[in-house]
C-alpha cells in the first residue's frame, strides 16, 4: 500500500522554489497581457505573516522551513491577476520583496506601531507614501497594527489614493472607534472633494455599530455590501463565521465596482476533509473588481 502521507511530503520537499516562481510569474504575465486598462482588480488580505494556518500542520511547517511560502502566495494571488494587493499582518520586507518580484509588482511597507506591519503591492507606480498620516503625533495606543496612505498612478494618469489599515482587534471597541475617527479626520477634505479612494484591510469589526456606520456616514462604500452575495465571511479559513476584512471605495470609483467577494477557494482555504491540509492564512482574501469605463 502506498503511504500517501510520505508521498505528499516527498513531493513537497522536491518542489523547486525557482520553478514555482516561474510558474507564478508566467500565469500573471499571461493574464496581465489579456487585461484591459479599464478594469481594476484589488485584493485585501490579512496574510498571517505568510506562515500558513493552522500553524501546527506539518506540511505548512515544512513549506515555511523550505522557504516556499513566498512562491506559494505569489502563485495563488497570480491566479486572480490583481492590480493592487494589500497585506495586513505582513511578513518582513524581504518576504514581501520576493512576493512582489514574483508578481512583477512594486511594493511599499507600512511600519507598525507594534509588531504587525502592512504592505501595499501594485503593478502600477506607488508614490507619496505616508505612515499613520495624522495631523498630530501618533498616540501610543492607536494604530498599534498599521495604517498608511499612498497614491497609485493608474494607466489613465489618475492618482488613486489608497489607505491600508489593520485596526485594533476585539474586544477593544473604544480604541478602534478612536482609530476610525482619527482616520476620517485626515480623510475629510479628500472625501468632500469626491476623490477616488480605496480603503483596504482587516478592520477587525463586523458590519455593525458602533464602527461600521462611521465609515458609511463619512462617504465610504463597502464594496461587498454594494454588489456581493451571501454573508461574505472572511475568517477563519476553515469555517468562516465573521466578516472583518474589507475593500471600501469612495468617490467616483465607488460607483464602478462590479464584483466583490471573499476567496473561499484554492489554497486560500483549509480542506476540512484532509487533516494535513493548511491554508495560506487564517483569513480569506477579499477581492473587488472595478470597471473604470463606467
Amino acid at each position: 500500500m502506498i503511504n500517501t502521507r510520505q508521498t505528499r511530503r516527498a513531493m513537497l520537499q522536491q518542489t523547486s522554489l525557482a520553478g514555482m516562481a516561474m510558474l507564478g510569474t508566467n500565469v500573471l504575465s499571461l493574464q496581465a497581457d489579456e487585461k484591459k486598462d479599464k478594469t481594476l482588480r484589488v485584493i485585501a488580505y490579512n496574510v498571517y505573516e505568510c506562515t500558513g494556518w493552522p500553524k501546527e500542520r506539518a506540511l505548512g511547517k515544512l513549506a515555511t522551513k523550505l522557504g516556499q511560502m513566498p512562491a506559494r502566495f505569489a502563485h495563488e494571488l497570480a491566479l486572480y491577476a490583481p492590480d493592487i494587493v494589500n497585506f495586513s499582518e505582513s511578513p518582513q520586507e524581504p518576504v514581501v520583496q520576493t512576493i512582489a518580484k514574483l508578481l512583477d509588482m512594486n511594493y511599499v511597507m507600512f511600519p507598525s506601531g507594534g509588531k504587525w506591519p502592512g504592505a501595499l503591492l501594485s503593478r502600477f507606480e506607488i508614490k507619496n507614501l505616508q505612515n499613520a498620516p495624522l495631523k498630530t503625533e501618533r498616540p501610543a495606543d492607536l494604530f498599534t497594527r498599521h495604517w498608511g496612505r499612498a497614491e497609485i498612478k493608474l494607466p489613465s494618469g489618475e492618482a488613486l489614493i489608497v489607505h491600508s489599515a489593520h485596526l485594533r482587534p476585539p474586544p477593544e471597541t473604544e480604541i478602534r472607534v478612536r482609530e476610525i475617527r482619527a482616520m476620517l479626520e485626515t480623510m475629510r477634505a479628500e472625501l468632500r472633494a469626491k476623490r477616488s479612494m480605496l480603503l483596504l484591510g482587516d478592520l477587525n469589526h463586523p458590519p455593525l455599530p458602533p464602527e461600521y456606520p462611521l465609515w458609511s456616514d463619512a462617504g465610504w462604500i463597502d464594496t461587498f455590501a454594494a454588489v456581493g452575495q451571501g454573508e461574505g465571511l472572511t475568517i477563519k479559513s476553515d469555517k468562516p463565521d465573521l466578516r472583518i476584512d474589507y475593500v471600501m471605495a469612495a468617490g467616483p470609483l465607488a460607483r464602478q465596482v462590479t464584483e466583490s467577494r471573499p476567496l473561499f477557494e484554492g489554497d486560500f482555504r483549509v480542506n476540512n476533509e484532509d487533516l494535513e491540509s493548511f491554508a495560506l492564512s487564517d483569513h480569506l482574501p477579499q477581492l473587488a473588481v472595478f470597471d473604470l469605463s463606467k
